[in-house]
């Protein structure tokens, strides 16, 4: 008897073990589903949320790059290309081949010192405009022919180097002319942008002081 009874216990407690572990198996089954269900449906209810959010920044990016547009007619510069534009938001006004800065660098073996010849990038604006400009000399331009820097200041000038105008963009760079039209659409300078003179004359004439200059 007390071994029937032992089986029947055993037999009884094992169906329940049985029956526990299928209760837990079926309970995280039903909680995993659960979850992803609350899940998706947090998702969808985040959804509206999401868009209104992005439907706002998108709005405000918009009125940004507005407010950056530039309503009159700017210069852009291409120093990969070698080009000038001068347009407006439909349309190219004058396209120039141009020669920008060439990269290269000089070191004055003496005190050290480096040039860097590279046409900055960014946005500038015409800040000057000099009809027959006269070109000053920098120490490098000495250096480079192997000639000693004068201390006589008017044996830096030049008349014939800029060209017959001068576009200042700020902190000694210029788009000017050049005696080297030939040229003309390589990276050979020392930073500033040179033009041909027919193409320099039209952009001198139609760019007022305070047009933007967006340089890549």
């Amino acid at each position: 008897m007390k071994k029937i009874f032992i089986y029947i216990s055993l037999s009884v407690f094992g169906l329940l073990l049985i029956a526990g572990a299928y209760f837990l198996v079926a309970t995280n089954r039903s909680a995993e589903e659960l979850q992803n269900g609350l899940a998706d449906s947090l998702q969808v209810k985040r959804l509206p949320e999401d868009e209104k959010k992005a439907k706002k920044e998108l709005q405000e990016a918009k009125k940004s790059l507005s407010r950056l547009k530039p309503s009159k007619p700017y210069i852009v510069i291409d120093t990969h290309a070698n080009k000038v534009y001068l347009r407006n938001e439909d349309s190219i006004l004058l396209a120039a081949t141009a020669s920008t800065g060439s990269g290269g660098e000089f070191i004055d073996s003496t005190t050290g010192r480096k040039w860097i010849f590279d046409t900055p990038l960014g946005i500038f604006k015409v800040s000057s405009k000099i009809p027959h400009p006269w070109w000053r000399k920098p120490d490098w331009a000495f250096l480079e022919e192997g000639e000693e820097i004068p201390k006589d200041q008017s044996e830096r000038l030049d008349p014939n180097m800029m060209g017959d105008y001068a576009l200042g963009f700020g902190d000694g760079y210029f788009i000017h002319g050049t005696i080297y039209e030939r040229l003309l659409g390589i990276n050979v300078t020392h930073g500033c942008v040179r033009v041909g003179s027919e193409d320099l004359e039209r952009l001198y004439n139609r760019t007022p002081i305070g047009t933007p200059i967006y340089i890549f």
